[in-house]
């Protein structure tokens, strides 16, 4: 699957999807694009999977039309994201076009 990670989303993460193509906004070049324009470089660049920090997006931008998936991580820290590894590689096996998947990362107790 190719899947690009936007400005929030740890590069780290990027080894733990195995078997997946994945880019950063970052080195695209694509860091100063505002979100609707984010998600249409992407499409038009055929990834699969949008990977993000924003838990807002799904009330920024209108989803209804994207063919690409968006998961959703709720929050930026990459030492809870990497405790939850296995509920993203889910999250990212089971998206399919135009799917919009949360995965909500609990504070460590």
């Amino acid at each position: 699957m190719k899947i690009l990670f936007d400005q929030g989303t740890p590069a780290p993460l990027r080894d733990f999807l195995l078997n997946h193509d994945v880019s950063t906004a970052y080195e695209l070049g694509w860091s100063t694009l505002k979100n609707g324009e984010l998600l249409s470089m992407a499409e038009t660049n055929s990834f699969e999977v949008f990977i993000t920090t924003d838990t807002n997006l799904r009330y920024q931008q209108n989803l209804i039309q994207r063919k690409i998936a968006i998961v959703v991580l709720s929050t930026t820290s990459w030492p809870r994201i990497k405790s939850n590894t296995s509920k993203i590689i889910t999250a990212v096996n089971q998206s399919a076009d135009n799917s919009f998947i949360e995965v909500n990362i609990p504070f460590d107790n």
